[in-house]
């Protein structure tokens, strides 16, 4: 059921890419995207592991991936030429690279000082991506800020 609802919401988006493909949605909805992130980042560390807070991570994932083909459009529509395409899908795939790397690097670390429960490891590492985000947000707001 989850997975028609989500169709359905992308079907949406996509019906209004005429009067949203343009750099003010753009940063609204990266915006919006971020923020729902850090929100559910924020829940994860306030709540205790239950199946609750799994609905909800996923809820809040999910509306994230709503976008997410506008997103990429959005990009190409906006960046215009190969060369910054080919800058920005680069940094990108770094990041994810970095990230991975990173993340093996601090489960380690994490063990070698006595945090070996799985769960304890993934509670321990929302700090670091909720500084991340935040991150991301800042980042946001200043490639959008209008001089």
């Amino acid at each position: 059921m989850g997975g028609v609802i989500l169709a359905v919401l992308m079907l949406v988006v996509a019906r209004f890419y005429h009067h949203i493909l343009n750099a003010d949605w753009f940063f609204k909805i990266s915006l919006f995207v971020e923020v729902v992130l850090l929100l559910a980042m924020l829940y994860f560390i306030y709540a205790s592991y239950s199946y609750q807070t799994a609905l909800l991570l996923y809820i809040g994932y999910q509306i994230t991936f709503v976008f997410g083909s506008y997103l990429v459009r959005a990009e190409t529509l906006l960046l215009q030429t190969d060369t910054l395409l080919t800058k920005l899908d680069t940094a990108k795939q770094l990041g994810y690279l970095s990230g991975m790397g990173i993340s093996y690097i601090l489960y380690k670390v994490f063990t070698h000082y006595g945090i070996e429960n799985a769960q304890d490891q993934v509670y321990a590492l929302h700090f670091l991506l909720i500084g991340i985000e935040v991150v991301v947000i800042v980042l946001i707001w200043k490639s959008f800020k209008k001089v």
